[in-house]
C-alpha cells in the first residue's frame, strides 16, 4: 500500500462523493481509480456496461426488472 498525493479540490470532491455513495473516502478514491483504469482498458464499453460486468464477475445476480404497466 502506498500514499497517493492529490490536490485539495479533488480530495474535497472525493469526500463529497463518498458521503453520497456511503463509502469511505479511501473506498471512493479506489472506486474512481478502478473505474478509470477499466474505462481506459475498455474504451468501447459504457460505465454501466463496466459496472454490470464487474458485478457479474463478483457473482452478483439481480432479478430482471418488471415493466411498469
Amino acid at each position: 500500500m502506498g500514499i497517493v498525493n492529490i490536490d485539495d479540490e479533488l480530495h474535497d470532491q472525493i469526500r463529497k462523493a463518498s458521503a453520497v455513495a456511503c463509502r469511505s473516502i479511501n473506498a471512493q478514491a479506489a472506486f474512481w481509480i478502478k473505474m478509470g483504469m477499466l474505462s481506459e482498458l475498455n474504451p468501447t464499453l459504457t460505465f454501466n456496461e463496466i459496472v454490470a460486468r464487474e458485478l457479474r464477475a463478483a457473482g452478483v445476480e439481480a432479478p430482471p426488472l418488471r415493466s411498469a404497466a
